[in-house]
């Protein structure tokens, strides 16, 4: 999964870790993880300049 374009992606400071803060519950974490679904149905563009770039 393309998880480091993710706005959901965060960086954790005290862990020194990058964590994924969307709100998933136990049963979607299972299925994204068996690969029920192709892609991460949570994945958001994490790029801001994402819609100026279109408008250009």
């Amino acid at each position: 999964m393309n998880c480091e374009n993710c706005a959901y992606y965060m960086y954790d400071e005290e862990y020194e870790d990058y964590y994924c803060s969307a709100d998933i519950d136990e049963d979607d974490y299972s299925r994204i993880m068996q690969g029920h679904y192709k892609g991460c149905p949570f994945w958001r563009n994490g790029d801001e300049y994402a819609v100026v770039r279109h408008q250009l």
